[in-house]
């Protein structure tokens, strides 16, 4: 069923399942984009706050799978090309990394729903 998501093959997916197991362990997204790695690294003292990118506490593997196939998602789904055109003219890094936490909240979707991924349909 992971593979009906545009930029997630065979072997993405396997990695995705043989690396995180079963993803209906994670109460939400915020908790499984915070232990990939996609969510955004915060730093705050009293009345400073930043935000710094992603966070540094990562899995690297896995991170790298979604942001690379977030690129091929960009290339052959509408809705996300969409999305990244829309945020087109900014850091194309960070744009990126938007795009791959959309794929992310895709990927535990399918897999909570149990239904495949159909493209081009908005959530």
């Amino acid at each position: 069923m992971l593979r009906s998501i545009p930029g997630i093959g065979g072997i993405v997916a396997c990695g995705i399942l043989c690396e995180l197991g079963d993803l209906r362990r994670f109460r939400s997204l915020k908790h499984l984009s915070g232990y990939v790695g996609l969510a955004p690294g915060v730093y705050q003292s009293g009345s400073n706050y930043r935000t710094l990118g992603i966070t540094p506490r990562a899995h690297r593997l896995i991170q790298s799978y979604f942001v690379e196939a977030a690129w091929q998602a960009i290339r052959a789904d509408p809705v996300m090309q969409a999305y990244y055109r829309k945020h087109h003219g900014k850091n194309v890094k960070s744009i990126i990394i938007k795009v791959a936490r959309k794929l992310l909240s895709r990927t535990l979707a399918v897999i909570k729903t149990q239904t495949p991924y159909v493209i081009g349909v908005l959530e």
